[in-house]
């Protein structure tokens, strides 16, 4: 593969359809967008592939909402790992890229560096938001933390909150080509069967956890088609997902070549993140002047960084909160 077909294929989410299984997908990678997104924190490796995961997913996941629509996935624990967000902004413009950012909370002296990413959640809950914009009202869905991964627990909340069997296979790390430096790359396949055409699915029946799961939600011959195409998504090799020299369509080709796949056109995903002066001082413009005074420092100034991109922001406390007007300001 030549380097520009790889660069070409990098940072996309590539749409696809199984005719003979009623099956869409997407094929997603994940490189400048992921090293952008780490490089934001100086994260331990056990976050940062929690991190990762995180954002992969939110890209698979993402790429279905529609122009100018914002998507946010959560994970809050009770474990060392406490927060994981990520956010989606779809393009604001048709052939406009996407763009992703991402932040992790983590408690550094109960944080255990060998163990597995997943195990330093705990308990807590994984969490799916979607705003439409002004004057819409968000949506929120919410499902416990399961299975052994942060995928496991989307693949539940497919199951338990859409009822959209859902099947993610991902993969990422530190990787290094010839002649580069080291750095994060990822790479995924998110599976789902296509909704039932009745806006009232039958519910299914729980797994002993009390949750629903993919095979509790499609009859026989879903079923039968549903195994199948994920018996040849166990096929996948690492390498594969990751690439860089197997291009998606070519994947896809290797794993779905009987079962008809029609891929549509790529996203492009970039880095981006929508923190601004303006945006903070309307966070604050909730507090008196007194609340203020107490977030102002010896210096005589009120500091804010974004958690996202590192952004940092000073501002005279005069010119901050309800009361601003009150100072002569005008602002």
């Amino acid at each position: 593969m030549t380097t520009g077909a790889k660069i070409a294929w990098d940072d996309t989410v590539l749409p696809f359809q199984l005719d003979r299984s009623d099956i869409r997908g997407r094929v997603a990678r994940l490189d400048g967008v992921l090293e952008s997104v780490l490089k934001q924190h100086d994260y331990p490796p056990v976050i940062e592939a929690l991190v990762a995961e995180m954002a992969l997913l939110t890209a698979l996941i993402g790429q279905t909402v529609k122009l100018r629509w914002k998507l946010s996935l959560q994970v809050r624990g009770s474990g060392a790992a406490r927060l994981i967000a990520t956010d989606y902004y779809g393009p604001t413009e048709e052939g406009e890229p996407a763009r992703i950012r991402a932040y992790a909370s983590y408690d550094a002296e109960t944080l255990e560096h060998s163990a597995d990413p997943f195990s330093q959640i705990g308990q807590g809950y994984f969490a799916i938001l979607i705003d439409q914009g002004e004057g819409m009202q968000p949506y929120q869905g919410i499902t416990p933390i399961a299975g052994g991964s942060l995928s496991a627990c989307a693949e539940t909340y497919f199951a338990q909150s859409e009822q959209i069997p859902t099947r993610f296979a991902l993969t990422y790390g530190r990787s290094q080509q010839p002649g580069e430096n080291e750095h994060w790359r990822a790479g995924g396949v998110m599976l789902q069967h296509m909704p039932k055409a009745s806006p009232l699915m039958e519910q299914g029946e729980p797994d002993s956890d009390g949750l629903l799961t993919a095979a509790s939600l499609l009859d026989d011959d879903e079923g039968e088609n549903w195994s199948r195409a994920n018996m040849l998504l166990d096929t996948v090799e690492e390498i594969e997902l990751i690439g860089p020299t197997v291009t998606p369509t070519e994947l896809l080709l290797r794993l779905f070549h009987e079962e008809d796949a029609r891929v549509y056109d790529t996203q492009a995903i970039r880095f981006g993140c929508t923190c601004s002066e303006e945006r903070v001082r309307q966070s604050l413009s909730i507090y008196s002047a007194k609340d203020i005074s107490t977030m102002t420092t010896d210096e005589g100034i009120v500091e804010a960084d974004c958690q996202f991109c590192g952004a940092h922001y000073a501002f005279d406390p005069a010119t901050l909160g309800f009361e601003a007007e009150a100072t002569g300001d005008g602002n």
